[in-house]
């Protein structure tokens, strides 16, 4: 998946941490080079590197919502959820104090009533240490206050779990991920490419068709939830290539077990920079896109009242797995992270269309971009 500028907001939110002063290694220099992954120690986090998040989307409904729907052949009464931890490295040089932020750490944390149309959301910064914030190596740990996301099982059974509570949005969720299927390694060999240079690239790994099971909370009252997610961590040094200006990105679970990932990086005229993807049906191999063989046709537009940006709520999007339509199962999903990351950016629950026009799946659509240029 890609992620959002979440190096803008730093010095402002923590003030303290970031000297105007500080300066990242040149765009040539990066220690994101062509190598396998490995598992478990790349389920964990690369503070050597710039930035890195760990990232799961997803839709859940109670057990009554989905034999209701199943009895009556409707469409399913769904809740879409987003939760994703930053990290993000200050550039500030080693010292032996302990206040000093080498590592900061971002959360974001969205819920979607579709039915309703409504999403609450609520986000967090710290600086990493003090038991307040925190990213583990070896394995996937996150914590920022009361908000984690952790791994356990083998590489090949992952199980996430990840808690939540916010009340400012009135929502908490505490839910877990079972792997259905092996880690899909993204790009090269984990190695995904954002530009043609060598140093535009980031490594990069999911694991889509995901169980989800647990507890979601609105409004103090409790409801047993099920469905499915799609998990993306990826780290890098240069996240965004300074010709581009912003992504649009779906990560789709398919209802016939496959899984869809296409991404284009735009310019500022709104052609596409770079592009890439993979496909995988349940049980076959990944196919891997080239940047050519993916294009993003932009379908109707929604006008976004706070950031005034107009976003492509629709889509068509080609690959070579095939032609698809998507399509946002409500429009006011742009997200305000201002208080965290630094921006807007649009990530919401949708539907995907084959060509005949039937649903095969549903997942999460990101654009990032459109409210002013990502600064990464």
């Amino acid at each position: 998946m890609q992620r959002r500028e979440f190096i803008a907001a730093a010095g402002a939110a923590v003030s303290s941490a970031v000297s105007p002063e500080v300066s990242f290694a040149a765009p040539t220099e990066t220690s994101v080079r062509p190598r396998p992954l490995v598992f478990p120690a790349d389920f964990g986090a690369h503070p050597q590197t710039r930035t890195e998040w760990w990232y799961v989307t997803g839709w859940v409904q109670t057990q009554t919502q989905a034999q209701a729907q199943a009895a009556a052949g409707a469409a399913p009464a769904l809740y879409g959820f987003q939760v994703t931890f930053f990290r993000s490295a200050t550039g500030l040089a080693a010292s032996p104090s302990r206040f000093a932020a080498q590592q900061l750490v971002f959360a974001h944390a969205v819920l979607g009533d579709v039915a309703g149309k409504r999403q609450r959301h609520d986000q967090r910064i710290a600086r990493a240490g003090f038991g307040i914030a925190d990213t583990t190596e070896g394995d996937t740990g996150v914590l920022l206050r009361d908000w984690s996301l952790r791994r356990e099982g083998s590489a090949d059974a992952s199980r996430y779990t990840t808690r939540v509570a916010s009340e400012r949005g009135g929502f908490a969720f505490e839910l877990s991920f079972a792997a259905t299927q092996p880690v899909l390694v993204q790009g090269e060999a984990g190695f995904s490419r954002k530009g043609p240079k060598p140093w535009q690239a980031s490594h990069y790994y999911s694991e889509p068709q995901l169980r989800a099971s647990g507890t979601l909370t609105l409004d103090g009252r409790a409801l047993a939830v099920q469905g499915r997610a799609w998990f993306d961590h990826e780290w890098s040094d240069h996240a965004l290539a300074e010709e581009a200006v912003g992504w649009d990105w779906i990560g789709i679970n398919l209802d016939d077990g496959s899984a869809l990932m296409a991404v284009r990086h735009r310019r500022a005229d709104g052609s596409q920079f770079y592009a890439g993807g993979s496909f995988r049906a349940a049980g076959g191999a990944v196919r891997n896109f080239r940047t050519d063989e993916v294009r993003f046709v932009a379908g109707r537009r929604w006008a976004s009242p706070a950031s005034q940006a107009s976003y492509p709520v629709e889509w068509t999007v080609e690959t070579p797995a095939g032609r698809y339509r998507v399509r946002a199962l409500f429009d006011e999903q742009e997200l305000d992270s201002r208080a965290s990351t630094g921006g807007f950016y649009w990530e919401g629950l949708s539907e995907v269309m084959d060509e005949s026009g039937r649903r095969v799946g549903l997942g999460y659509l990101e654009m990032t971009g459109y409210a002013g240029r990502l600064r990464t």
